[in-house]
C-alpha cells in the first residue's frame, strides 16, 4: 500500500505538470474560437477582394462597350471630314450665275481631285482592271460571257469600277470576260 502511495504522489508532480502542460498549450496553440474569428476575418477580406475585382471586370466590360459604341458611331468621321470640301465646292459651282462650259469642267475637274484626295485620306482604293487581266472572283464580277480572241478568264471590258476599303471589297469591278475558245 505504502508502495501505491509513493506511486500516487510520485505519479502527482506528472499529474501537475500535464495539467500545466495543457493550460500553456492554449498560449501556443490558438483555441477554436480564435481559429474561427482569424478565419472569418481571412474571409471578410477575401470577399472584400472578390468583390473589388469583379467591380473592376465590370468597369473594364463597361468601358470597352462604351469605346466600342464610340468607335461605330465615329467611325466615318474622317471620310466625312473629307468630304465636306467636296461639297462645298458642288454648292459653290451651283451658285455660279453665268456659268461656261470651260468653267463647269475646270470645277468638275478639281472637284474630283478633291474627292480622289478623300478617297485615298481613307484608303479608298480603285478597282480597275485591265483588259486582258485575269478575272479574279474576290475583286472582281463578271456580268457576262464574251467571245474574244483573248485567253478564257480574262476581262475584256471594264462596265464599272471596283473599290476596296484598305484590304476589304467594299464594291468589285463589273467586267465581262472572254469566253473558252
Amino acid at each position: 500500500m505504502q508502495d501505491q502511495e509513493n506511486q500516487d504522489v510520485s505519479n502527482q508532480p506528472d499529474a501537475d505538470a500535464a495539467a500545466q502542460a495543457t493550460q500553456a498549450a492554449p498560449s501556443a496553440e490558438p483555441s477554436l474560437e480564435e481559429q474561427l474569428s482569424a478565419t472569418e476575418a481571412k474571409l471578410a477580406e477575401m470577399h472584400d477582394a472578390f468583390m473589388r475585382a469583379k467591380a473592376d471586370g465590370e468597369n473594364i466590360r463597361r468601358r470597352a462597350q462604351e469605346d466600342v459604341s464610340k468607335a461605330h458611331k465615329f467611325a466615318i468621321e474622317s471620310f466625312a471630314e473629307a468630304m465636306v470640301p467636296v461639297r462645298d465646292s458642288l454648292e459653290m459651282a451651283l451658285k455660279v450665275e453665268a456659268p461656261t462650259v470651260d468653267s463647269i469642267k475646270e470645277g468638275v475637274e478639281m472637284t474630283l481631285k478633291q474627292l480622289t484626295t478623300a478617297f485615298e485620306k481613307n484608303r479608298l482604293v480603285e478597282v480597275m482592271p485591265q483588259a486582258g487581266d485575269k478575272l479574279d472572283p474576290n475583286k472582281h464580277q463578271a456580268v457576262a460571257v464574251v467571245p474574244s480572241e483573248q485567253e478564257a478568264g480574262t476581262v475584256v471590258t471594264v462596265l464599272q469600277k471596283g473599290y476596296m476599303i484598305a484590304d476589304r471589297l467594299l464594291r468589285p469591278a463589273i467586267v465581262t470576260a472572254a469566253a473558252p475558245k
